[in-house]
């Protein structure tokens, strides 16, 4: 999943001016933009963990509002975890193009890489329901551009859900403990609900490990970071002390050994509780561990 280079000052068509196609050496990835993500870590190990009834759950077809589901992917790669994730909520078979789920589901996704974006657009088979966009999510003036531009389209200022899927390192290796700060203050202004896969500490130093194999400069900010360790349970201090999130449930971890975290806006707790319907079921599928506070 690829993360924002540093910002910039310049805006939506100067971004997009600045990036040029370009072939990647093996692991020279430094803001996590692989070209083939998903062939090592594919979607089907997150989906296995995750409910296909959670967005149901979290916005019941029952409910007086019928607006489309707004969801935003930040660090959304070639789109295949997107477009899994889609259907899998929708409870989607291979080749089916529409669901029987009352409300509809739109995807906002994102990505630094223009070529990325550009081949999740060519092979996205829901083009009206999922939207690719090429944003350095870090910089201010052209998130506000771009974001708003989509939620105005639906009359909303928020997103029901955003998915942050490996993500996290990247924004702190490229801008620091503040930048990581920031990224999730962001996120949790612009989601009601909060879906993150912190990558762990081993793993910033499995890519730092690479860019000095290929004899790149490291990262700026690697040595002196002072947020390191248990970086799940750190992402989750930020959001919960810091942003004003609740903890909702730990999905359990991937093959890979990242935990996939629920997370809620405190103003969404007291008109939108958890359903003691999934938490049953978390307790059946011996998959979900919830906290309680």
């Amino acid at each position: 999943m690829a993360a924002p280079r540093k910002q910039t000052t310049g805006g939506v068509e100067e971004a997009a001016a600045e990036e040029e196609p370009r072939i990647l050496e093996p692991g020279a990835a430094p803001f996590g933009n692989f070209p083939q993500y998903s062939r090592f870590h594919p979607p089907e190990q997150r989906l296995r963990l995750l409910p296909a009834e959670l967005l149901r759950q979290l916005f019941p077809p029952e409910s007086p509002d019928t607006r489309p589901i707004l969801g935003l992917d930040v660090g959304c790669n070639s789109g295949e975890l997107s477009v899994a994730l889609y259907k899998h909520f929708l409870s989607l078979h291979d080749g089916e193009t529409c669901s029987d789920v009352s409300r509809e589901l739109r995807l906002l996704c994102c990505d630094i890489d223009p070529v990325l974006v550009e081949r999740a657009e060519k092979e996205c088979p829901f083009p009206d329901a999922l939207t690719f966009i090429t944003l350095d999510f870090m910089n201010q003036r052209t998130r506000k551009v771009l974001l708003s531009s989509f939620l105005s389209q639906f009359g909303r200022s928020i997103f029901d859900i955003g998915f942050c899927m490996s993500v996290t390192m990247w924004i702190h290796l490229n801008h620091g403990d503040r930048g990581l700060w920031e990224f999730l203050a962001h996120l949790c202004s612009l989601c009601r609900y909060l879906l993150v896969e912190p990558q762990p500490w081993k793993c910033y130093r499995a890519a730092a490990r690479r860019l000095r194999k290929l004899g790149l400069h490291n990262f700026d900010h690697f040595h002196s970071l002072a947020i390191r360790g248990d970086m799940a349970n750190q992402i989750v201090q930020i959001l919960t002390q810091d942003h004003g999130m609740e903890l909702v449930c730990c999905f359990g971890n991937t093959s890979w050994d990242r935990s996939l975290l629920l997370f809620r806006a405190k103003q969404t707790i007291e008109t939108h509780l958890i359903p003691e319907s999934l938490m049953e079921e978390g307790k059946e599928r011996n998959r979900l561990r919830f906290w309680r506070q």
